[in-house]
């Protein structure tokens, strides 16, 4: 444990928890954002054949979504079981 930390209460954890999810969800609008602004200028740059509008409208940008859901899951366990750990309290998660 990092010494140098402040405890994490639960108000602690809820700020953390707020910091990250303003920061994913500041991730999710840009990178929409930006994809759909600059599509045009995206059609010169290919990937496979294909222009790298086209692709990330397919697949990619649900690729970048789960990506930002994955992050979440495991910043959230690893609060969590901060959080569990300075209240002495047994971990089940995985």
């Amino acid at each position: 444990m990092d010494h140098g930390s402040p405890p994490l209460d639960a108000g602690n954890q809820w700020h953390r928890t707020r910091r990250m999810t303003g920061w994913l969800l500041a991730l999710w609008f840009l990178a929409t954002f930006f994809f759909i602004y600059f599509a045009r200028e995206l059609d010169q740059v290919h990937l496979f054949g294909w222009p790298i509008s086209f692709y990330m409208a397919a697949q990619g940008m649900m690729l970048i979504y789960l990506a930002i859901v994955v992050v979440y899951v495991r910043r959230m366990r690893r609060i969590e079981q901060a959080v569990r750990r300075e209240q002495d309290e047994p971990w089940h998660g995985e």
